[in-house]
Order: C-alpha cells, then sequence, then structure tokens
C-alpha cells in the first residue's frame, strides 16, 4: 500500500489522469533538463567562468540541490500543480503567489520559445534552404500534437529521446577520452574544476547564473504532482534524482570538452556558440562535430520542448482555475484529460515570440537571461515559503530541513542573482514591475489573488490507493 494527498480537500477536483511514475518523472525530468544541454551553452559557460566550466556546474547543482529539498517540502503540504505559485501562495501569501508564479511564468513560457529558436537555428545551419521561421513552426506543431494526446504519449516519446541524447553523449565521452588518451587537447588535468590563475568567486557565481540554464526544468516535475501515481513524496524523490544524474552527466561532458577546446585562450576572450562542437571535431573529426550539433537540434527542438511545453501549461491551468489569468485556460479536455487551450496558447506563444527573436542577432543571448532571472528569483522565494509554512506558522522543530537548508539555498541564488549579467537584472525587474501593474490592476478590479482551499477542508489529509 502507498499513500497520497488528496486534490479535493484543497477545494478541485482530480481533472487530470494519474499514470505517471516514479521513473517516468525521472525521465521526464532529464528530458526537460537534456542531458546534453551543455552542448549548447558550453562556449559562454566556459569563457564566463574563467576556464573553470566543472566548477561553475559543481556549484549550480549544489545550489538546486538546495532548491530541490525545499520543492520536496512544499509539494508535501501543498500536492497542487502550478508549482512556486502553489507553495508560495499559501506558504506565504496569495499576493506573494500571484508574483510569484508572475516570475517563474517568465522562465516557463519563454523557455519552449528558446528551445526552438536554438533547434531551429541548428537545423538551419545544417539544411540552409529551411529558413529558420520553418523548422521553428514545424517543431511547434509536432509537439504540440503530442502534447494534445496526453501525458503518456509526452512520457514514452521523452523516454526515447533520452535514450538517444544518452547514446550521442556516450559517444562522445568515449572518443574523447580516447582522443586525450591519444594526446589530443591539453591532455588531462584539473583545470576545468579549479584554476588558481582565473578563480574569484564573483566569476564562478557568475559563470552558474549560465550554466544552471542547463539545470532549468528539474522544477517541471512537480508541475505533475496530481498526476502523479506516488503523489508529493514520488515527486519529491524523483527531483532529486533527476537533478543529481543531470548534473553529473553535466559536469563529465564538459570536463572532457574544456579539456579538448582547441584555443583556451581565444575562448576565454571570445565566447563561442559552437565552442562544444570544435572539441568534438578535435576528438573524432568533423563526423563528430555533426553528430553532436545534429542532436542538439533534436533534444532542444523536439524532447525538451515537448516537456517544457507540459510544465508551463499546467502553471497556466493552476492560475487559471484559481481565476488569476483567464477562465479558458482551465479547460480540461475529456478525452485526454490535459489543459488544451493552455497548451494552445503556448503553441502560438512560442512562434510568435520565437520567430521575432529570430530576427534578432541577440535573440538567444535575450531570452537566456530573462529565463534565468525569472526562476531564480522565484527560487528564493520557494526557500522563503518553506521556512514561513514550516518554521514561523507550524512551530516545525525539523530546523535543518524548515529553516536551515532553505536559508543556505536562498543565500547561495541571491548570490548569483547579484552577480548575474546586468541586462538579465535589469530585465528582471521589468517584468517584475509589470507583474506588479497586474496585481494593482486586479485588486482594483475586485479581483484579489485568492486561492481556492487555502485551509484545507477537515478531513484526512492522505488517502489508500493500491499499489
Amino acid at each position: 500500500m502507498r499513500t497520497q494527498q488528496n486534490i479535493e480537500q484543497f477545494g478541485y477536483r482530480q481533472e487530470l489522469r494519474r499514470g505517471v511514475g516514479l521513473t517516468d518523472l525521472v525521465f521526464y525530468g532529464l528530458a526537460f533538463m537534456v542531458p546534453i544541454a551543455p552542448f549548447a551553452i558550453f562556449g559562454t559557460v566556459y569563457a564566463t567562468s574563467g576556464g573553470m566550466p566543472v566548477l561553475a556546474y559543481l556549484v549550480g547543482m549544489v545550489a538546486l540541490l538546495f532548491t530541490a529539498a525545499s520543492y520536496a517540502q512544499m509539494v508535501k503540504a501543498f500536492p497542487l500543480s502550478g508549482s512556486v505559485y502553489n507553495y508560495a501562495g499559501r506558504g506565504i501569501a496569495p499576493p506573494v503567489g500571484f508574483m510569484t508564479g508572475w516570475m517563474i511564468l517568465l522562465d516557463y513560457i519563454l523557455v519552449p520559445c528558446l528551445l526552438y529558436l536554438v533547434a531551429s537555428v541548428a537545423m538551419h545551419a545544417s539544411l540552409p534552404d529551411v529558413p529558420v521561421w520553418a523548422w521553428l513552426i514545424g517543431f511547434v506543431a509536432i509537439n504540440t500534437v503530442i502534447n494534445l494526446r496526453g501525458i503518456k504519449m509526452t512520457v514514452r516519446l521523452t523516454r526515447i529521446m533520452i535514450v538517444f541524447e544518452l547514446v550521442v553523449l556516450a559517444l562522445f565521452l568515449l572518443v574523447g577520452l580516447w582522443a586525450l588518451l591519444q594526446g589530443r587537447g591539453s591532455g588531462f588535468s584539473l583545470s576545468p574544476l579549479f584554476d588558481v590563475d582565473t578563480f574569484s568567486w564573483p566569476v564562478i557565481f557568475a559563470a552558474v547564473s549560465v550554466a544552471v540554464l542547463s539545470f532549468l526544468g528539474f522544477d517541471g516535475i512537480s508541475m505533475l504532482v496530481e498526476e502523479s501515481t506516488g503523489g508529493s513524496e514520488q515527486v519529491g524523490r524523483a527531483m532529486r534524482l533527476a537533478l543529481v544524474l543531470a548534473g553529473v552527466l553535466f559536469i563529465v561532458q564538459v570536463w572532457v570538452a574544456a579539456l579538448l577546446v582547441p584555443d583556451p585562450g581565444g575562448l576565454l576572450s571570445s565566447p563561442s556558440d559552437t565552442a562544444f562542437y570544435d572539441a568534438a571535431a578535435v576528438a573524432g573529426g568533423e563526423w563528430l562535430r555533426h553528430v553532436t550539433s545534429f542532436a542538439t537540434a533534436l533534444s532542444w527542438g523536439l524532447a525538451n520542448t515537448m516537456v517544457a511545453q507540459v510544465a508551463v501549461s499546467r502553471l497556466l491551468y493552476a492560475m487559471a482555475r484559481d481565476r488569476q489569468l483567464p477562465s479558458f485556460l482551465a479547460k480540461v479536455s475529456v478525452k485526454h484529460s490535459v489543459p488544451a487551450n493552455a497548451i494552445m496558447l503556448v503553441c502560438l506563444l512560442s512562434v510568435g515570440v520565437g520567430i521575432w527573436m529570430s530576427t534578432r542577432d541577440d535573440g538567444v543571448t535575450l531570452l537566456s537571461t530573462l529565463i534565468n532571472i525569472g526562476a531564480m528569483v522565484a527560487f528564493i522565494v520557494l526557500h522563503v515559503s518553506v521556512i514561513v509554512h514550516y518554521s514561523l506558522r507550524s512551530g516545525s522543530n525539523k530546523v535543518w530541513s524548515h529553516l536551515v537548508a532553505p536559508l543556505i539555498g536562498a543565500g547561495i541564488l541571491v548570490f548569483v542573482v547579484i552577480n548575474a549579467n546586468v541586462l538579465a537584472q535589469v530585465l528582471g525587474l521589468v517584468w517584475l514591475g509589470l507583474g506588479v501593474v497586474v496585481l494593482i490592476t486586479l485588486y482594483a478590479l475586485g479581483r484579489p489573488p485568492a486561492l481556492q482551499g487555502t485551509t484545507p477542508r477537515s478531513g484526512p489529509m492522505e488517502r489508500s490507493v493500491p499499489d
């Protein structure tokens, strides 16, 4: 027997179908993060970290393990779709939940746009006769059809894509290690982990603010708590497993790539979007360059965007059923048990924003900075939610889980935000300001943020379900 919390006690009906197990959740999280995500941003992380990309990813993983621990605590208290929107709203206050949801919305809405754009640019580079916008529309159409068919189909396809990505990664690592043994590259060394000549904490945290883009997506697992067969405990376990697995894969691949960089000094002074593929060419020749670039396009354009679309549609659904977004976004398909209107809105936004950004030289950079700052701010509020809900309101005596760990996690992320790109900070403040305007408008219209069942109805907190 196992237990799972019942969302009806919070004032909602169970509309989404429960059919996602632990393995499915871990694969979903890995697909969202993309095991080969560093392929696309390796050059930027390498340059920003002063040639220490391994340390940047290691610090990022540790920081987000604290965040995953806070997610696990809050998903136990509030096993609802909506992620930090629900946790901050119920753990602190509904207006705080709205603003936190608004900040994470910046991440979730723009992540698919960025992924589609990166994949489309990569495919256009290989097949220049097909314009970027055509690739983008094609990727969006495929993923939208899959997501509308239901969560089970999405999960099955993510498993296939994960296997493909892991095969490509294994190929790169085997060829790369063999090349290093043959004397190519700079040879084995600890410099990608620590270089006394370039090390400083501000430099590393500035790199972490970029590297965390690879990790964003582990938090998307919490969006599926209403579809998880094991409820909140299963979701918390899946988040930690996916984060650690992805972190280990990221660290290993950037370490090997850093040792194979053909011109370390040149990359430090001038970051390149093709740095990883250049390293692959040093290891195995042009064929490995094309394999890694093609794998990046498919992984970002199909696997990652598929699960990103799932996550943002659940966030829109959760905010809409609380009347903080238009109610049509809360409509669930009777046949497939998915928030169909929310999925279609994400589809339209991805096409519109993606095509617009494809016309800008700084489109990828601009989207990346916006995404990271929104996520970091929301994660900081998540940690505060744990402290307020458990330590201040409930008087919990679990000092580490409910006070110390969230404080450490929030402190690390605050330092990351402080050392982030100035453009990211400015754009994040602009988005936050827009959220304040929307919040004031809701109050003016007599519709202040309010969450159903903020105080759960009386009754048992858990119900038994058969294995």
